[in-house]
C-alpha cells in the first residue's frame, strides 16, 4: 500500500521567503488526507502539481491561523471547479462556526456535501476509519485545545503464493479464504495448511502529526513506536524560555521525544520566521536523534 507524506507547509505563525505556513499531504492507498490547511496551500498543491479535486477528508488540528487560513479559500475553489462528491472536515467544532459565517456573507451555496465532524481535545481517540487507515487524535498541549493525528495502517490480508497453489492445483476460489490466514480441507478430504501456501503481510506503519505543543510528555503513549513522527520544532534550544512561554517546542525537545518514543524516523516543521537557514536546527535535532529530516515544502517522505 502506498504511505507517503508530502509537505505542503513549514512554517510556524507568518509565511516567510520560500516557506508556507502548516500544511501536509498524506496518500493511503492513493486516498488523500490534508493535514492543515494554512494560507496559500491552494497554491502549494497547484506548484507541486497535486489536484484538490483528490482530496476528500481534512483534519485540522486547531484554530490558531496559521494551520486553517488557507482552508475557506480552497473549499470555495472546489465549489468553483464544480466539485459535487462530499467533503468530510475534521477539526474544532467551532470551525464549523467559522466556515457557515464566511458562506453566508459570501452567498455561497455549496455544490457539494461539506460533512463536519468536531474534534474534542481532551482525550485521544478513534476519530476516522476506513479500510486503508485509522485515524486517532493524538492530544497537545497548546495556549488553545488543539490535537496532533494518528494514521495507523490497517492490517493486510496475508499473501498467496501465486504460483505454489497453481503447482498443487489449488483452484482460486480459495485464495480469499487463504488470504484470511485459514487451514482449508478440500471436497475429498485433501488437508491445505495455510502456512505452506501464504505468507504474512507487511506489518502496518504509522505516522503521527504533533502540530503545535508544549514538550511537557504528556502526549507520548500515543506516539510508541511510530514508524515516523512528525514533530513541531518552531525554535532552536536556546529560546526554550520563548518555546515555552508560547507553548512550543524546539528541536532538541522534538529529537528527545522521537528517542524516548522509539520512533523510526523523525521530520521537523513549523519554523519560526526567523530561522531564514534551518541547517542549525537540523543539527541540534540529529545531535540527540540521528534519523532526523527537515520538512522540506514539496518534498515527498515515504512512510
Amino acid at each position: 500500500m502506498k504511505f507517503e507524506l508530502t509537505i505542503l507547509g513549514s512554517s510556524s505563525a507568518t509565511p516567510v521567503f520560500n516557506r508556507n505556513p502548516s500544511a501536509q499531504l498524506l496518500n493511503c492507498n492513493e486516498k488523500f488526507y490534508l493535514i492543515d490547511c494554512g494560507e496559500g496551500t491552494q497554491q502549494q498543491l497547484i506548484k507541486f502539481g497535486i489536484k484538490a479535486s483528490k482530496i476528500d477528508t481534512i483534519f485540522i488540528s486547531h484554530l490558531h491561523g496559521d494551520h486553517y487560513f488557507g482552508l475557506i479559500g480552497l473549499i470555495s475553489t472546489m465549489h468553483l471547479n464544480g466539485r459535487i462528491k462530499p467533503l468530510y472536515v475534521y477539526g474544532p467544532a467551532a470551525l464549523k462556526d467559522i466556515l457557515d459565517i464566511q458562506f453566508k456573507y459570501s452567498d455561497t451555496v455549496l455544490r457539494f456535501e461539506l460533512v463536519f465532524n468536531p474534534v474534542v481535545a481532551d482525550e485521544p481517540r478513534v476519530i476516522f476509519q476506513n479500510q486503508d487507515v485509522v485515524v486517532e487524535t493524538i492530544i497537545m498541549n497548546h495556549r488553545i485545545p488543539c490535537t496532533g493525528f494518528k494514521f495507523s495502517e490497517k492490517k493486510r490480508l496475508r499473501k498467496v503464493i501465486a504460483d505454489k497453489l497453481e503447482q498443487a492445483g489449488i483452484a482460486q476460489e480459495y485464495y480469499p479464504l487463504l488470504k484470511k490466514g485459514l487451514d482449508l480441507t478440500l471436497p475429498g478430504g485433501r488437508f491445505i495448511k495455510n502456512s505452506d501456501y501464504t505468507v504474512d503481510s507487511d506489518a502496518p506503519k504509522s505516522y503521527c502529526y504533533c502540530s503545535d505543543t508544549l514538550a511537557d510528555g504528556s502526549y507520548l503513549e500515543s506516539l510508541r513506536n511510530c514508524t515516523v513522527l512528525y514533530h513541531e520544532a518552531t525554535f532552536l534550544h536556546e529560546l526554550l524560555e520563548r518555546a515555552n512561554t508560547t507553548h512550543h517546542s524546539t528541536a532538541l525537545q522534538a529529537a528527545e521525544i522521537a528517542g524516548e518514543v522509539g520512533a523510526g524516523r523523525l521530520i521537523i516543521g513549523h519554523f519560526s520566521s526567523r530561522y531564514k537557514v534551518l541547517l542549525p536546527l537540523l543539527e541540534e535535532a540529529k545531535g540527540k536523534f540521528h534519523s532526523t529530516e527537515l520538512a522540506l515544502e514539496g518534498h515527498t517522505y515515504s512512510i
